[in-house]
């Protein structure tokens, strides 16, 4: 609008000294007819007409001036056909540029019955008329600008605000619904940002230096990047903590299988050692490729629920006969209650087991075991607790991340991974719930798996 407004001005600017040029022309044959049929009418050399707006002057030399080209002189007046003229603005002190163009002058230099007259054009009352018609279009100018500039200012921040928001609210809720992101995703969501890429997840965006209104999305992406900076560690942490953990059963197997090319072929005893011991890691090894694939599968948002109302009750008390079956060396104490939810049964007793497997590791043989189902205030708690060797405080907020092992000693003696809180928080999380966990060194540990009631 505003280019608009001066291409109009200049255009106005164009007609007015277009018009200036015609009315010039016209006063100047006006007065040459004037010369020709009453002669030069004044006492002296000057003479004025038409209240001071045409000067002339007797001259026997013309004012520097410049004459029109004969090709062009055909379309003016014979009048003044062959007059040579000029455009002078007279200086009279300092002057104002709004009142520099006041004293506009036209002037033509003629012949007329013998006498030779300069005849000049003062263009004062025109001048003042069109000065004040252009600064009156300006200040309209200048107040449609000021109210379009407002109207489009309050339409821009709302839509920018309301887009802002929303594109903030997505910032700070990504990767909470989908879950961990994946490399590729992490690479190719901090491409987008200027010199952020996987290899400097550390950079952040400087609030100081951001407008007001782009703060807010400013500490989201932030925030954002936070979050992917400790995903990115945790997954390239998880890959290399995945290939030692297979590294030591591959390890053995190959040990032992050197051991039997070697001379287990002839030795009986030798054979069968190796053979257990294969078969053992073996084992292991395929319950950590499942427990890995488990966990890829969650992270991709690929694992199906078989969501149907059931009595976790009823559930903990099948746990609970199963586990006396497999192994009675403990005390296994059972307290359930009818506890209804809506949930994937086979996961939730997978989680359950975790639990029950994780009190058994790390519970000496003789202790106790307690397995309880309550219904509290519209939560149903699944509890395991032990009299087992404890966690330490320390440990308490990383025993749910990947590999992550409290006693690497002991979790090598008892052939855990490190996998399954992991895998039992990921199955409550999926459901709506949460884990809760109570620990002392050398009395025990306690952990609750809540899950919403079923209505």
């Amino acid at each position: 609008m505003f280019s608009k407004f001066i291409s109009l001005n200049l255009l106005f600017i164009i007609i007015s000294a277009s018009m200036l040029f015609l009315v010039g022309e016209k006063k100047a044959v006006e007065t040459v007819n004037y010369l020709e049929e009453v002669g030069f009418p004044g006492d002296s050399e000057r003479y004025w007409m038409l209240n001071r707006e045409i000067e002339i002057n007797l001259a026997e030399e013309p004012g520097s001036g410049f004459n029109i080209p004969k090709s062009i002189a055909l379309f003016f007046p014979k009048e003044t056909r062959t007059s040579s003229r000029w455009i002078s603005i007279p200086k009279n002190g300092s002057v104002s540029f709004y009142n520099y163009f006041d004293n506009l002058q036209y002037g033509f230099h003629s012949s007329v019955n013998g006498l030779s007259y300069n005849v000049i054009v003062h263009f004062t009352t025109i001048i003042w008329v069109l000065k004040s018609l252009l600064l009156g279009l300006i200040i309209f100018q200048f107040l449609i600008l000021v109210r379009s500039w407002s109207i489009q200012k309050s339409i821009i921040t709302r839509t920018l605000s309301r887009s802002l928001s929303k594109l903030t609210e997505q910032a700070k809720t990504l990767s909470k619904e989908k879950g961990p992101l994946s490399i590729k995703e992490m690479e190719s969501l901090a491409g987008t940002l200027d010199e952020i890429n996987a290899t400097r997840l550390d950079t952040r965006i400087d609030l100081d230096n951001t407008q007001e209104e782009l703060q807010n999305l400013a500490k989201a992406i932030n925030g954002l990047l936070e979050r992917i900076n400790e995903s990115y560690r945790l997954q390239a942490r998880f890959v290399s903590d995945a290939s030692h953990e297979l590294r030591t059963p591959i390890a053995a197997i190959q040990g032992y299988a050197n051991l039997l090319d070697r001379w287990g072929k002839d030795d009986p005893d030798a054979l069968e050692e190796s053979i257990g011991a294969i078969k053992e890691e073996a084992a292991n090894m395929k319950d950590l490729v499942e427990q890995l694939l488990f966990l890829a599968r969650g992270d991709n948002n690929t694992m199906h629920l078989e969501v149907e109302r059931f009595d976790v009750g009823a559930l903990l008390q099948t746990i609970h006969r199963e586990t006396q079956m497999i192994n009675g060396a403990y005390a296994l104490e059972l307290q359930v209650e009818e506890a209804w939810v809506k949930a994937d049964q086979g996961l939730i007793k997978q989680a359950g087991r975790i639990l029950v497997d994780n009190a058994i590791k790390y519970t000496p043989s003789g202790g106790n075991i307690t397995l309880a189902v309550k219904n509290a205030k519209g939560q149903i708690r699944l509890t395991v607790q032990d009299s087992g060797i404890g966690i330490p405080p320390d440990d308490i907020p990383h025993i749910f991340e990947r590999f992550y092992r409290a006693d690497e000693s002991r979790a090598r003696v008892s052939g855990g991974t490190g996998l399954g809180l992991s895998i039992a928080k990921w199955i409550v999380e999926r459901h709506g719930g949460y884990l809760e966990v109570l620990s002392r060194e050398d009395l025990g540990t306690r952990i609750s798996l809540v899950l919403p009631e079923a209505h």
